[in-house]
């Protein structure tokens, strides 16, 4: 197998949204956003599939040694072997890649936040990062572009966090922040034990509205002259704000169960921004 079809395989394994994005874009920037997000997931499974958080470090350190080592010239692992040749033509720095590695190691350190502002450094590095670099690659020309993405990243970064607060809470983590749990009159072991009530309901509402004016903010930034190359992030809202409005039609269900979009609709929507440009 050549790096190329490995990268190709863990993106389309995963089943993201993200996957959907990609189909539209030219040859090369396609190669390069599928081995970056290959990236992401080998580095984001390590947190997750791995119980032991020791074993779980270790890992980490080692893509850490494995980053410097790829952005040395001597790649080992297929991911890098993959990126490595794209990085100078797509502007991916090894401060990158080591950003999206210190999120993950967030995880294992820490599985409470107490207010939003620790939240935001965390979306931050896992997710505005992530969005920085896929502006490049997509073909990013205007400085304030780069604004855009990060606001964008960290909406989906909160969706992400609104749709998984069951599946977290079963790996003994809380995203929300706890400030906000208080200020809702919700206990941290409400949520630990999946167990649903009006005040919590509320408590995601604030979250859900907080998540869509992101987007809404994030699609202001995006300068007109970026909005055609840009289009694989407006996929991703599309996808992303069809996904929270399930969740919010659902009545925020999210302690029991994963509320995801049919693979036909993520490609309906997707084709919708490519053919008309907008969502």
């Amino acid at each position: 197998m050549t790096p190329q079809d490995y990268v190709q395989q863990k993106a389309a394994a995963s089943g993201s949204s993200f996957y959907y994005a990609f189909l539209f874009l030219p040859k090369d920037r396609r190669a390069a956003i599928t081995a970056f997000y290959a990236f992401c997931r080998e580095v984001d499974d390590v947190v997750d599939d791995t119980a032991d958080a020791s074993v779980a470090a270790s890992k980490l350190g080692w893509w850490q040694a494995e980053v410097a080592q790829a952005f040395a010239g001597h790649p080992s692992h297929p991911v890098l072997q993959a990126l490595m040749p794209l990085a100078a033509d797509f502007k991916i720095e090894q401060r990158h890649l080591q950003a999206v590695i210190d999120g993950c190691q967030m995880d294992l350190a820490q599985t409470r936040y107490l207010d939003y502002a620790g939240l935001q450094r965390y979306c931050h590095l896992v997710a505005g990062v992530v969005g920085e670099v896929a502006a490049n690659i997509f073909g990013q020309t205007q400085a304030a572009t780069t604004v855009y993405a990060h606001k964008l990243g960290q909406a989906l970064q909160l969706t992400n966090i609104i749709r998984d607060v069951g599946e977290d809470a079963l790996r003994g983590r809380i995203y929300l922040p706890l400030n906000e749990l208080q200020q809702f009159g919700v206990k941290p072991h409400e949520i630990l034990n999946r167990s649903y009530s009006a005040r919590f309901t509320e408590l995601m509402k604030f979250q859900a509205r907080r998540a869509q004016g992101l987007y809404d903010e994030a699609l202001a930034l995006l300068p007109s002259a970026d909005r055609r190359a840009q289009k694989p992030g407006l996929m991703m809202a599309s996808i992303y704000r069809a996904l929270l409005s399930e969740i919010e039609h659902d009545q925020f269900r999210v302690l029991h169960q994963r509320t995801s979009l049919t693979p036909l609709r993520k490609l309906w929507l997707a084709w919708k921004v490519q053919a008309l440009g907008r969502i």
